[in-house]
């Protein structure tokens, strides 16, 4: 199994070598640094002694020094350059040729530190991708491993492929499993905020007691956060440095493809930690972050 990093020589590219890291190690798992290039760069560049090169070709040497010397000497990387007319066009081609797990990247670069904001490119894998997609917030530099899963949990369609993802990662690197309720009282669903709290409890409780029955290693919480809002809910729970959140794709997404719905994306603006979305299921089993 292998996961693939999407790697630019700038702090978003650090961000995600670092995540990658640390979702990878001591499982035994590659990285993949993929370096997307476009087709058919020029030739403008000349070395110092005459030779002439691509535009690109020392961009992409430096590149590849930079990043494998992010990673540490326990952690196997190779780096590979890929050509594409897009960033997320490369990923995704690169992922599925490799047959990758988990493709990883980091936050736009002009995001509040610590913080996510959808760019370009995370918006083209979070409404495309075959595959999960794990996001590193800007200023990301926790290096592992991980020390706790959060799986957002819920009675829409897309809750059920998170938490069975979750499980899974949670019991193979033994760590503690989280499962978060949100629930936003400012809002026409949640009139009454008493009964909305009450029923939020006995649907957590329900998953927690599935969920524990399946886990081998590590332990099971259930938290129900509230607040006026999505924002708010996510500020009220505790974060550790090396916790990764799961949530599911929109019920909206298409089999095999993610989508990132409107409260996804509240989750993802407010989330102080990595985030993986998890695409919709085709019912053959859960992949495997």
């Amino acid at each position: 199994m292998r996961y693939v990093v999407g790697y630019q020589p700038d702090e978003r590219g650090a961000d995600a070598v670092a995540l990658g890291v640390a979702i990878s190690r001591a499982q035994g798992i590659g990285l993949d640094i993929v370096y997307v290039v476009p087709e058919n760069a020029p030739f403008v560049s000349v070395e110092p002694r005459g030779r002439r090169i691509k535009a690109g070709e020392q961009e992409i040497t430096r590149a590849r020094h930079e990043a494998l010397a992010l990673v540490p000497s326990d952690v196997e990387a190779d780096f590979r350059v890929v050509d594409a007319d897009s960033f997320s066009e490369g990923l995704i081609n690169a992922a599925v040729e490799d047959a990758a797990a988990l493709i990883v990247i980091g936050a736009a670069s002009h995001g509040i530190f610590k913080r996510f904001t959808v760019g370009s490119v995370a918006n083209a894998l979070l409404h495309a991708s075959p595959l999960p997609v794990a996001l590193a917030p800007r200023g990301y530099q926790h290096n592992g491993p991980l020390t706790r899963m959060t799986a957002f949990i819920g009675q829409r369609p897309g809750s059920q492929a998170a938490r069975d993802v979750a499980v899974t990662a949670a019991d193979r690197r033994g760590v503690p499993l989280r499962l978060v309720s949100l629930v936003a009282l400012d809002t026409r669903e949640h009139s009454d905020s008493g009964e909305a709290i009450h029923q939020a409890h006995l649907h957590a409780n329900s998953v927690l007691a599935e969920t524990a029955s399946k886990l081998l290693e590590g332990t099971a919480t259930v938290t129900v956060a509230h607040g006026r809002s999505i924002e708010q809910a996510i500020d009220s729970l505790d974060w550790e440095d090396g916790e990764l959140v799961i949530i599911g794709s929109s019920r909206l997404a298409q089999r095999n493809r993610l989508f990132l719905g409107s409260t996804a994306l509240k989750v993802l603006r407010a989330l102080p930690v990595p985030m993986v979305v998890v695409p919709a299921g085709n019912g053959a089993g859960a992949p495997r972050v």
